[in-house]
């Protein structure tokens, strides 16, 4: 067994299912893994992966229910939006005048595809949408087996002796799916884990991996 799969199963047993991504109107949905159920709803985990950047998911709860409450969590609502509007809706999430145009810009290209699965590829050359958030897009919104790696990861892992604190974002994702997929064979039982990971990761480094000193107290360390 992997180190990592190992780190995976002890924080699973710890914190049990997360439910991510969580559904505007729905909620967590742990031990369920038919999210999303729609057009709608892939699109908001796009809005939202979009809006998260450099920001807490707080933050964009707060700009998701606003969106929510004008009835415009979909993209014919968003383009028929004023943009002082858009702008004023997702303001919880910082940075608003730069994330309205991102979310424009990704709706082209939502549109673009017809329905279709987008590539990592393709995502990448979305303005203003990096690594982390085209993972996020892809793990949680179309259900495709790209690991998200976020502040937390790279610290954990640093931490704990697997990467050195410079490791690029490439090298570490790297290193977190040839790991978990050495010892998982099935694809959609993977795709759980990716998904399963990064939100416990999220939780454990909310307590252990938020402030300096990193990981004091971390009982990973005892592993």
């Amino acid at each position: 067994m992997s180190k990592i799969y190992n780190i995976y199963k002890i924080l699973y047993e710890a914190h049990g299912p997360q439910g991510w991504w969580p559904i505007t109107g729905y909620g967590y949905h742990k031990s369920e893994y038919n999210f999303p159920r729609n057009g709608d709803e892939i699109f908001e985990v796009c809005l939202g992966s979009i809006l998260t950047q450099n920001t807490t998911f707080t933050s964009v709860v707060k700009s998701l229910n606003n969106l929510h409450v004008k009835n415009a969590l979909n993209v014919n609502a968003i383009e028929s939006m004023d943009i002082a509007e858009l702008k004023e809706a997702i303001k919880p999430s910082g940075y608003f005048n730069q994330k309205a145009r991102y979310i424009l810009e990704f709706i082209k290209f939502h549109r673009s595809l017809n329905g279709a699965t987008p590539t990592r590829e393709a995502l990448l050359n979305v303005v203003g949408i990096g690594e982390e958030t085209v993972d996020s897009i892809l793990l949680y919104g179309y259900n495709q087996p790209q690991f998200k790696v976020d502040a937390y990861t790279k610290r954990m892992l640093a931490e704990l002796g697997f990467i050195e604190e410079r490791a690029k974002y490439g090298d570490i994702k790297a290193l977190m799916e040839s790991s978990l997929k050495e010892c998982i064979k099935d694809e959609k039982e993977l795709l759980i884990i990716y998904q399963e990971f990064h939100a416990l990761i999220v939780k454990h480094g909310k307590k252990f991996y938020s402030k300096k000193p990193y990981g004091v107290g971390c009982f990973l360390k005892n592993v």
